[in-house]
């Protein structure tokens, strides 16, 4: 039996014109008109940069979606990920009908409910209660109907002393938590969530996620766009990657996901910072190095699952005396904590001082890391947190072309396991 298709966009793109609102002059709004009347291509179309911030403009046109197509399906969790710039707000946009595509067509079957940015769709000036009925009218729902849902929303909220006050008042937490609220319990057939979790904490970030998830399983669709892997791992059956406008990769979250990190990560084996010039930190705590170093008999920097490496680190403490133990977390890019180990607490002299940590081969699975030292007094007091100070990748040359994917797991280590 075949999936119903809600959302089918085809050959879909987006123009903007570089530093202008709207569409430009009333010269090229002629000439567009002129191109069109005559039955030309509109010229506007031909020229245009790709989505790459990091480019100096080259045209007065930028495109920000070009020529994207796919499907979602009814019932389907589509993740979106990307670096910053790739297009993904903006397709949520055309999605939502915010916006309309410069080419090509969207076809969208059900109701939509969109989350893309703290305070979409509501009324400043209206309290939380008159914005709820105001979000389900414009969503088609009876008075009758809102009422229904009118107490477990306010509930999975928590805004009830806050209900009859304007919205302008709210703080941005309690903005996204009753606009989530509105947008997952007034049953749209799809439901539609920008990077906006990011603004509650973190009870409220797994609140959510858990109501997506119970969304979905009653054949409701989602699209969701995150920069949390973790999130997008736990929600999205499917992922799509998207790149200087364009959908580099469609597929299972877990290949798209890796496909992405190899691609968009780079290795950082190596920091060195100046005490008194640039070394991060604060009064209390300064960090001067961090170095991994691949215990290889070539001295490569390439790291396979086989390959013990050392985490090195300098770092100049501030305060005479103090009882200082270090703490390193290792995580995957994707947000999965590998392991959490400290050091013993010491009475550390004013000054700099050094520490090493050994990683041995056969631990780790092919992945990317990175991570984050905690400096702490009195194994309570937190004095400095830096986080992502190193990247690596860490690979199996052994499965490159094998039959088999990626091991499962987020570590291998070799255990004595047999058979008889």
């Amino acid at each position: 039996m075949s999936k119903e298709v809600v959302i089918h966009a085809e050959n879909i793109s987006k123009q903007y014109r570089l530093g202008q609102v709207g569409t430009g002059t009333l010269s090229h709004d002629l000439k567009r008109w002129w191109a069109l009347a005559r039955g030309r291509e509109d010229p506007y179309m031909k020229v245009g940069m790709d989505n790459d911030r990091t480019q100096k403009a080259t045209s007065e046109y930028a495109w920000a979606l070009r020529d994207v197509n796919f499907e979602i399906y009814k019932g389907d969790t589509l993740g979106i990920i990307g670096k910053n710039g790739a297009g993904k707000s903006t397709l949520l946009k055309l999605l939502s009908r915010v916006t309309s595509p410069t080419t090509g067509q969207i076809k969208v079957k059900g109701r939509i409910a969109s989350l893309l940015e703290v305070g979409t769709g509501f009324h400043p000036e209206l309290t939380g209660r008159e914005n709820i009925f105001m979000n389900g009218a414009i969503m088609g729902m009876t008075k009758k109907e809102i009422k229904g849902k009118f107490d477990e929303i306010v509930d999975f909220a928590g805004v009830e002393l806050y209900i009859d006050t304007p919205v302008k008042r709210y703080s941005s937490g309690m903005y996204v938590r009753l606009a989530f609220g509105v947008a997952a319990h007034l049953e749209p057939e799809i439901l539609i969530v920008d990077e906006v979790l990011a603004v509650g904490d973190a009870e409220f970030q797994k609140k959510c996620l858990g109501k997506m998830g119970d969304v979905a399983s009653h054949g409701r669709t989602i699209i969701f766009v995150s920069h949390n892997m973790q999130a997008v791992q736990s929600l999205c059956k499917s992922t799509m990657y998207m790149k200087a406008g364009k959908v580099i990769d469609v597929g299972p979250t877990d290949k798209v996901i890796n496909n992405y990190l190899s691609r968009e990560v780079k290795n950082c084996l190596e920091q060195r910072w100046t005490l008194d010039v640039d070394a991060p930190g604060n009064d209390k705590i300064r960090v001067l190095s961090a170095e991994l170093i691949p215990q290889t008999p070539d001295n490569s920097n390439i790291i396979d699952v086989n390959t013990p490496f050392e985490f090195r680190f300098e770092f100049y403490n501030g305060v005479d005396n103090a009882n200082i133990n270090l703490s390193l977390v290792l995580n995957t890019m994707s947000g999965v904590c590998i392991f959490n180990v400290g050091t013993p607490a010491a009475a550390l002299s004013k000054g700099i001082h050094s520490s090493t940590l050994k990683v041995p081969g056969k631990l780790l699975n092919d992945d990317v890391y990175t991570i984050s030292l905690y400096f702490v007094k009195d194994t309570a007091a937190m004095q400095y947190v830096i986080h992502d100070l190193l990247t690596f990748e860490v690979v199996d040359e052994q499965r490159q072309g094998a039959w088999f994917g990626k091991w499962v797991g987020a570590v291998r280590p070799t255990l004595d396991f047999s058979l008889k």
